[in-house]
Order: C-alpha cells, then structure tokens, then sequence
C-alpha cells in the first residue's frame, strides 16, 4: 500500500483488548452488585441490611473505578505508551484500585460510622459531599471523557466515521437508561405500586449501551489503519 505521494505505509499496530477487557470485569462486578442493591431484596434483619449495605459501598466503588477505566481506554487508543503491557495495565488497575478504595470506603464510613465523619450526611438534607463528588460528578466527566477522546481518534487520527455511529449509539442508550432512572422511574415506582422502578430499565439500557461500546471498540481495532512511514521497508 502506497500514499498518494508514493511512500509506502506501514500499518499501525493493533489494539490489544486487554484494557478493554479490565473495563467489562469491572461492568460484570456492578451487575453482580446491582443484585443486592438495587434488586429488591429483604432487609428485615440488621444483618441483612448490613449486607445490602455493604454491597452498596462496593457498587459505588466499581462505578467511579469502571468508568475511570474506560476514560483510560479512550487514552490508549491514542498509544501514547504500549497497549497491553505491564505498565500500561499496572497504571490503569492502581490508579482504579485507588479510587475504589477511596469511594468504598466514604460509602462503608458513612453507612456504619467507623469514623462519625459523615454521621451529619445521615440525617436531613442527607448532604454527602464526597460521595456525590464520586458518584455523581467523576463518572459523569470520565463518561464525557471517553467520548470526547473517542471522537478525535475516530475522526482525526482514524479519519473513520462509521465507528461513531456505534459510540453515538451507545451514548444514546446510556442517556435513555439515565432518564429511566432519575426522571421516570417516581411514575412506574407509583403505577406498579412500588413493585418496578427505573432501575430496571436503567440496568437493561446500560447493559445496551455497554455491548454497543464493544461493537465499537472492535470497530477500531479490528482492522490495520495504514501511516506514513519515511523508510523503504515496513512490517
């Protein structure tokens, strides 16, 4: 294969999907939380609410420390260090271990009060500063992260437009199980007296939206996109 000046390209190394793989175990360990937390279990003895509690924690964990990894992928596809190596999976699982610990343990503190730090979060306005800040606010910039990242390298540095239609897709979906979940979910919780909420929905279109982001992650990497390179010989 030549360019249009007649130098011959090289194609650009494929993306391993190791870091992508990091991103879909911590998708599968919110899934498996979601059971205990948003799955309607009983919580009529103290140990079982100590149990939903203590899922709950793990949940926001893995939430804040999944979405940081899939930030970090929208990186990687820019290979500014090797994908797949020790360093570049090593970077990724301290800097997500980081945040997991530290969101857990806001969650686990505020539950059970090792500390009385966050006791005052429990009673009226129920105000959590640093949860919020975690949950609320980082996936939502790691989310736009992602996307901003992902749509550069797309169109860019791939010069590629139909791998967008899946990442627009997938973003669509997210936002669809986001209004399930914070504007209609009052409405079903009401009309089903109280038997459904949005969570569901919100579980199902996340769960869409995140097969969505692997059609378009294997969109990408699938194929060898050709460079420039100066010299006569090339792999």
């Amino acid at each position: 294969m030549e360019t249009k000046a007649g130098e011959p390209v090289r194609p650009i190394t494929r993306l391993r999907p190791l870091e992508f793989q990091l991103f879909l175990v911590g998708y599968i360990i919110i899934s498996i939380c979601e059971i205990f937390t948003v799955g309607g279990l009983p919580m009529d003895s103290p140990l079982q609410q100590r149990v939903v509690l203590g899922f709950t924690a793990v949940h926001l964990g893995a939430i804040v420390a999944t979405l940081w990894v899939l930030m970090l992928n929208g990186i990687v596809g820019f290979q500014l260090l090797d994908d797949g190596t020790p360093i570049s999976l090593g970077l990724i699982l301290l800097s997500a271990a980081a945040l997991f610990i530290g969101t857990g343990y806001i969650a686990l503190d505020t539950a059970f009060s090792y500390s009385h730090h966050f006791d005052s979060s429990m009673s009226s306005p129920n105000r959590n500063i640093g949860l919020y800040v975690l949950y609320q606010l980082a996936p939502l910039v790691f989310l736009v992260g992602f996307f901003i990242l992902e749509t550069i390298l797309v169109l860019s540095v791939l010069g590629e437009k139909k791998p967008m239609l899946y990442l627009l897709a997938a973003a669509l979906l997210f936002a669809i199980g986001q209004i399930f979940q914070y504007v209609i979910s009052t409405h079903i919780c009401s009309g089903t007296n109280g038997k459904i909420n949005g969570a569901l929905f919100e579980s199902l279109f996340t769960l869409f939206a995140v097969v969505m982001t692997w059609v378009f992650w294997s969109s990408i990497t699938e194929d060898d996109w050709p460079m420039p390179v100066t010299g006569g010989t090339y792999t």
